[in-house]
């Protein structure tokens, strides 16, 4: 099995990317919202962990936005429930997967979380600033305070990009997108081929 992780700045479109691969897909966010949602052992240990904020289940984003925004240590306190819980998940559908040739791992704290390993493929998706800045700024819950807070946990992206061996220039069009996608998967099979 060929693990291919996509990394790159809040914003940039990783999760476009990712979904254009067609390939198996883990995506940390999306297993975030379904905890948040759907796993009530979860909301209790939130529960506990914040007694003075007033949470209810299933659990808000704006609820969970509030908690961050009132103290930055409490996304510390958050992703100390939520990672364990989602390295699970992770597990799960490796090994549901472990027969298919290559699957895409789209985890914001790919580096971060240790979850890298020596073969992994990684690619670094670029996208210029204005065009994050807008996408950012559609989205609901954006703050450059909160962002700001998510990227303090977060490693350098010229440190993602040197750990990188690909990088996609994201315009956000999808001929183009595709186009490196497919240099990129032929450059891995290829290099696969030449290892065995």
């Amino acid at each position: 099995m060929i693990r291919v992780a996509i990394v790159g700045d809040i914003g940039s479109g990783k999760t476009y990317i990712s979904k254009l691969f067609g390939y198996p897909l883990f995506n940390a966010d999306f297993e975030v919202s379904k905890i948040y949602k759907k796993d009530k052992n979860c909301y209790q240990k939130i529960k506990t962990q914040f007694p003075k904020l007033n949470f209810s289940f299933p659990l808000q984003k704006q609820q969970l936005i509030k908690c961050i925004l009132s103290n930055p240590n409490n996304l510390k306190k958050l992703s100390k429930i939520v990672h364990p819980i989602v390295r699970k998940k992770l597990n799960l559908f490796l090994k549901k997967n472990r027969n298919k040739k290559i699957i895409i791992l789209d985890i914001p704290l790919y580096f971060e979380n240790k979850i890298n390993l020596k073969n992994d493929i990684v690619i670094f998706v670029q996208a210029k600033k204005e065009e994050i800045k807008k996408r950012l700024q559609r989205r609901k819950e954006y703050s450059s305070k909160l962002l700001k807070i998510f990227k303090k946990i977060q490693l350098p992206l010229d440190v993602k990009k040197r750990k990188s061996n690909f990088i996609i220039k994201n315009n956000f069009s999808n001929n183009s997108v595709k186009k490196a996608l497919k240099y990129i998967i032929n450059q891995i099979k290829k290099n696969d081929r030449s290892r065995t």
